[in-house]
């Protein structure tokens, strides 16, 4: 009886290990980290409001994008997400991939999504 209790637990203990919910990678997305993070990365072009009018955005030939666009709103995750790793070509906005880690990138995507709703395409 004492060996099946003792193995039982054994094989608790090994299961709690590989499973510790701080091992795995989180996916959840903190939509408050992400503010920070676009507040130090993505404010002075798109804007407190994520319209495009930063304080740097009369620089550029190419206006920075507003979020609040239908075009824009439309965009999945994942559309938004390949923009933030790659840049957008012909445009001031550049590849943030090799910055920002997969958990930053879903964390400001979240934050925008605050600011601009997604609206899918009908």
């Amino acid at each position: 009886m004492w060996r099946s209790i003792v193995g039982n637990l054994t094989f608790l203990t090994i299961f709690l290990l590989i499973t510790d919910s701080t091992t795995a990678q989180d996916l959840s997305n903190n939509p408050f980290a992400g503010k920070l993070i676009y507040q130090a990365h993505c404010l002075r072009c798109h804007g407190q409001q994520g319209n495009g009018k930063g304080p740097d955005a009369a620089k550029f030939i190419v206006p920075p994008r507003d979020f609040h666009t239908p075009e824009f709103t439309a965009k999945n995750k994942y559309e938004l997400r390949s923009t933030i790793i790659w840049g957008s070509v012909f445009t001031p906005m550049h590849g943030w991939g090799l910055r920002l880690t997969p958990q930053e990138i879903r964390d400001v995507i979240s934050y925008i999504r605050q600011l601009a709703p997604y609206q899918p395409r009908i």
